[in-house]
């Protein structure tokens, strides 16, 4: 196959536009970029669409392996020149390596206590690093997936996914709002334990935490409203003793999901 040497070849623009999120929300697919992740991908066999790859640049015979993998299942694979690969890459030094991957299609009412039984609900999330972190702890805990609540950015970002170290291809990350994540976490009976400032209790104190369970952050600005608050059977709070008011979400969830990883109980 001939290698694609123009920045305007139809197939590159269209890749490069996934960068955007109207066109990863029309097209339903997302960019996945770098050898682990693309490996990832596949190991877990995520719906790729298509392979880019820059030969000039793909020395790992790990990567070289995965686009004949993709070849031998008859998915599209383009050479490209460094340059044009450069066009698409989103990080400065890129490895070679980038695939089109179809998102999965998952809702709330596709999860239940059986195939969901403890997870994370982020409130207007702003940083997709953060979702992209708070996935990769959920996968290193056990735990079940993410939830994203009243829009905040998605987590097919290119950042969102890097973060996640490929545990967005493991994990369901269902996007709702809230009113519909209430009547969903009633009718399942969720025990949600909400996060805020002035939570009642500090985490520690917490005796036990019950499954299924939800822990629900607020958002980096404004964290919990008062509605939002209202369906939280436990509001806990993170003792801070310096200056600052908060912790970073990926890093505050951490603290708090290990915790739980702790004192859950074993369903």
């Amino acid at each position: 196959m001939e290698k694609i040497t123009s920045r305007s070849n139809p197939k590159i623009k269209s890749a490069r536009a996934l960068r955007q999120r109207k066109q990863r929300a029309s097209s339903g697919s997302f960019l996945v970029e770098g050898i682990h992740h693309v490996g990832a991908a596949v190991d877990a066999g995520a719906a790729i669409e298509t392979v880019f790859y820059a030969p000039e640049l793909l020395e790992s015979k790990y990567a070289l392996g995965l686009v004949e993998k993709m070849e031998d299942r008859e998915v599209p694979t383009y050479a490209t020149s460094a340059d044009v690969f450069a066009s698409l890459a989103g990080k400065e030094n890129p490895q070679g390596i980038l695939a089109v991957v179809r998102q999965p299609h998952e809702d709330l009412a596709s999860l239940n206590p059986e195939n969901f039984s403890w997870g994370v609900a982020c409130v207007r999330p702003q940083d997709p690093g953060n979702v992209g972190t708070i996935l990769r702890t959920i996968d290193a805990l056990g735990a079940s997936g993410l939830i994203l609540i009243d829009e905040g950015v998605d987590a097919y970002h290119p950042t969102a996914v890097r973060a996640s170290m490929g545990a967005i291809f493991r994990h369901p990350v269902i996007s709702t709002n809230f009113t519909e994540f209430a009547r969903w976490a009633r009718r399942n009976s969720y025990h949600v334990y909400g996060t805020s400032a002035h939570g009642s209790l500090d985490y520690r104190e917490v005796a036990s935490f019950s499954r299924p369970a939800i822990l629900l952050l607020g958002s980096e600005q404004k964290g919990l409203s008062a509605e939002q608050v209202e369906i939280c059977q436990e509001v806990v709070r993170l003792p801070m003793h310096g200056e600052v008011t908060s912790l970073n979400l990926a890093v505050g969830a951490g603290v708090l999901l290990y915790a739980m990883l702790e004192k859950i109980d074993k369903y």
